[in-house]
């Protein structure tokens, strides 16, 4: 990727209005909320850019949209306005980025049409092998196999599994299918799947592998923010998020239950 080159020399930058500080906090902050964080980085990016131009951001913040408002700290000027969340996929390298962008703007004398085009640079999707991530995620989820006592075959088994569930879970979003009806068949591909080697008795760790057949579609990042946000009192998003990791988390048990009972595998 080609860096933007950035002049050092010092920039005025007082001469940004609210309403032009307003329209690109407005979209900065819905792909750092679509992209995965959580509400209080969202909180503390925002204020740090918008106190690098002298300004205060008031920000509320809901699951699908954002509301913010840019105060001048000196003129008695305010602009305010609403903005829906991008909804794309949990990315930790925009969102790594995108906050690396609000230090640069608070630590670099760069102007606002800079920090746009920086901006305009991260947002776009960058490039990654789908064969690649799929190998990749299919060998982590093998080696959750074996830690969790897995023997060889069951490693394999889940190797397989995995491959077999994560490349239909890649076809299907490219498809825009919905991401319920995502989990419920790739949880269901996986466990028949992984139930193979409990049903032929190709190892002796069968559970293990059955078990561990589904460990990628398990929503633990939701989770996750969902109980950051609610220690920051962010509440109503906080229970959202939650809501949606238990609604994926129900979706993979009634895959996994439903290749349980085609392969006859008691659950209990």
């Amino acid at each position: 990727m080609k860096e933007i080159m950035i002049s050092t020399t010092t920039i005025d930058r007082s001469n940004v209005s609210s309403e032009q500080l307003c329209v690109f906090l407005s979209s900065y902050a819905t792909w750092l909320l679509g992209c995965g964080a959580t509400c209080i980085r969202l909180e503390k990016n925002v204020g740090r850019i918008a106190a690098a131009f002298n300004k205060r951001a008031d920000i509320t913040i809901m699951p699908r949209h954002i509301h913010l408002t840019i105060t001048d700290n000196c003129l008695d000027e305010r602009f305010t306005s609403t903005a829906t969340v991008m909804n794309s996929a949990i990315d930790f390298d925009m969102n790594a980025r995108l906050s690396r962008l609000s230090w640069k703007i608070a630590d670099s004398p760069i102007s606002l049409t800079d920090a746009c085009k920086l901006f305009s640079k991260i947002i776009v999707p960058s490039y990654q092998s789908a064969w690649a991530v799929l190998l990749l995620a299919s060998s982590a989820n093998a080696s959750f196999c074996r830690l969790f006592g897995g023997d060889a075959v069951a490693m394999a088994v889940v190797f397989l599994a995995t491959f077999a569930g994560y490349l239909l879970k890649q076809t299907l979003l490219a498809r825009k299918l919905d991401v319920r009806v995502v989990f419920v068949l790739c949880a269901f591909v996986s466990s028949v799947i992984g139930s193979t080697d409990m049903l032929f008795s190709f190892g002796n760790t069968g559970p293990v592998a059955l078990g561990t057949s589904v460990l990628y579609l398990v929503p633990g990042i939701p989770f996750l923010n969902s109980f950051s946000d609610m220690l920051y009192r962010h509440y109503i998003c906080a229970f959202c998020r939650f809501v949606d990791a238990l609604v994926l988390t129900c979706c993979l048990s009634i895959g996994l239950c439903a290749g349980m009972m085609l392969m006859n595998i008691g659950m209990f």
